[in-house]
């Protein structure tokens, strides 16, 4: 093999590479936590409710999974569902990622440095500006973020409160139908 073979495969692969799209650089498929059980509401969420059973699971470890195409947030401790709300999440061209991704900030009382718009309870996810946070009382899908994903506040400070550094949040489109239905 000549070094002008080795070099025009290089740059064949580059040329692949840059062709792919953005998506293809993204976080790695959504797997999510083992869930061992799952609350059974009455009724479905309305906008802006939530449940919020933490003593369910009282140990374990805690991971939330964004399910942007049923706009809920689903909160897990040990395998065990203890917390659930509606969500809101970005759309068009600001798009919320699909993907696993650790809290890597945590901030009560943050501020967005690019649209000066308060984050209350503010959970980094990406050092790109996505990030779990209040989105004022009634989260509804009339409305949408610039890629980060909302929820009540009142929910949003609750998990503020269980999560730490590096917890486990996986974004995904429909999450579990055997459980959360079709």
């Amino acid at each position: 093999m000549t070094i002008r073979t080795v070099v025009r495969g290089a740059l064949m692969l580059l040329i692949a590479l840059l062709a792919l799209p953005t998506a293809a650089f993204a976080a790695p498929a959504a797997k999510g936590p083992i869930v061992l059980a799952i609350l059974t509401p009455d009724t479905p969420l309305e906008e802006g409710e939530y449940l919020w059973e933490p003593e369910r699971a009282t140990t374990g470890k805690l991971e939330i999974v964004a399910d942007i195409a049923r706009d809920t947030l689903y909160v897990y401790r040990g395998g065990v569902e203890i917390g659930r709300t509606i969500l809101i999440y970005g759309i068009d061209e600001k798009p919320t990622p699909i993907g696993t991704f650790p809290i890597l900030q945590k901030k009560k009382d943050h501020i967005s440095n690019i649209y000066n718009a308060p984050m209350p309870y503010m959970q980094r996810l990406t050092w790109g500006g996505v990030a779990l946070h209040g989105s004022g009382e009634t989260v509804d899908n009339r409305y949408a973020t610039h890629g980060c994903i909302g929820m009540p506040d009142e929910f949003a400070a609750l998990l503020f409160g269980a999560t730490k550094l590096g917890d486990r949040v996986t974004v995904t489109r429909n999450w579990l139908p055997q459980f959360y239905g079709a």
